[in-house]
C-alpha cells in the first residue's frame, strides 16, 4: 500500500512538473529527443551544437567531445591569415609562390598545375576554402605558422581547437597529430565572426563573405535547409571524420550550427549530418511563431 501511494505521489509530481513546461520547451524537448534519434541510427560517435543567433538559446549532444576536423580547421587558419594581415606582418595582396614542399593531393587544384603558381595570399585563402585546395591551406599554414593558429585560438578561449599537422600528412596523422576541435568551441568561433568581434567587423565580415562563397553543393547542412536561405560554411572530411562548421541566415533567426562525426564506417548512414541539419533548421523555424505558435511569415 506505502509503494502504491509513493508511486501515485511519484506521477503526480510528474505531472505537475510537466505542467510548468512551456510549449516551446516540450518543442526543445522533442527536439532534443528526435535528434538523440538521428544519431543512434548511426554505430558512429556524432556531436552538435546549434546557437540561435538571436537569443542565445542552445542546443546540445556531445558538445564537448574533441573531433578531427579535417578541412573544417581552414576556418582558424583563415583566420590567423587575416589576424597577422591586420597586424601589417604582409599584405593580403602580397604574392606568394607554390613550392613543390607545399603541393600535396586530395582536395583542390594547385597540385595539378604544370606552370609555376604565384598567387596573391586573399586568392590562397579563397583557393583554400572554396575548393578546400589542400595546397593552397599548406602554403597559407607554412605563412602565418602553425604555432600561431592553435594560439590565437586558445587567446580566444578556444583550448580545444589546435591545429597540429599540414593537410596531407599521414605521418602525422598516425602520431596522433590530429588538427580538432569540438563542436561547443566551433560554434562560438561562428558566432563570434557573425557579431563582428574578431578583430573588427569589417575583418569578420570578409571572412564570412569568403565562407558564404563556398559552392552550397558541398554541404551537408544545407540538404538540410531550405534552397532560399544563405549559408556561410566549412565541411571537411577524411577516413572516418565528417565535421562541418555553419551559419545559417533563417530571416529573423539566424543559428550558428556545427556537426561532426568519428569512428565511421561503411556501417554508417550517409546522411546523418543533413538529417540532423533538417531537425534543427525545423525547430528554429518553428521558434519563429508566436508564444502560441501562429507562425506569420516575413
Amino acid at each position: 500500500m506505502k509503494k502504491k501511494l509513493l508511486t501515485i505521489v511519484f506521477c503526480m509530481l510528474q505531472l505537475a512538473v510537466f505542467a510548468q513546461l512551456s510549449a516551446r520547451d516540450i518543442l526543445k524537448q522533442k527536439t532534443e529527443k528526435d535528434l538523440q534519434t538521428i544519431m543512434a541510427t548511426s554505430p558512429s560517435l556524432s556531436g552538435l551544437m546549434a546557437v540561435d543567433l538571436s537569443s542565445g538559446e542552445s542546443i546540445s549532444i556531445n558538445e564537448n567531445v574533441v573531433f578531427t576536423q579535417a578541412s573544417a580547421i581552414k576556418i582558424p587558419i583563415l583566420m590567423e591569415v587575416y589576424k597577422q594581415a591586420h597586424e601589417k606582418k604582409f599584405a593580403l595582396t602580397d604574392i606568394k609562390p607554390l613550392l613543390p614542399s607545399n603541393t600535396v593531393a586530395g582536395s583542390g587544384i594547385l597540385n595539378v598545375m604544370v606552370d609555376p603558381v604565384n598567387l596573391s595570399i586573399r586568392n590562397l585563402c579563397v583557393l583554400m576554402i572554396g575548393l578546400s585546395d589542400n595546397s593552397a591551406t599548406n602554403t597559407l599554414i607554412e605563412l602565418v605558422g602553425m604555432k600561431n593558429v592553435t594560439n590565437t585560438m586558445q587567446s580566444l578561449g578556444f583550448s580545444n581547437t589546435r591545429l597540429q599537422r599540414k593537410m596531407i600528412d599521414q605521418p602525422a596523422s598516425l602520431r596522433n597529430e590530429e588538427n580538432i576541435s569540438t563542436p561547443a568551441e566551433a560554434v562560438r568561433i561562428m558566432k563570434l565572426l557573425y557579431e563582428g568581434k574578431f578583430i573588427d567587423k569589417s575583418t569578420s565580415d570578409e571572412i564570412l563573405s569568403i565562407l558564404m562563397n563556398n559552392p552550397v553543393a558541398n554541404s551537408k547542412i544545407a540538404d538540410g535547409i531550405s534552397a532560399n536561405v544563405k549559408i556561410a560554411f566549412k565541411p571537411g572530411g577524411m577516413g572516418g571524420v565528417s565535421t562541418e562548421w555553419a551559419i545559417v541566415y533563417l530571416s529573423n533567426r539566424p543559428y550558428a550550427i556545427t556537426i561532426m562525426e568519428n569512428y565511421k564506417t561503411s556501417a554508417t548512414p550517409s546522411n546523418i549530418i543533413s538529417a540532423l541539419s533538417k531537425r534543427v533548421f525545423d525547430y528554429f523555424s518553428m521558434m519563429k511563431a508566436t508564444k502560441y505558435g501562429v507562425l506569420i511569415e516575413n
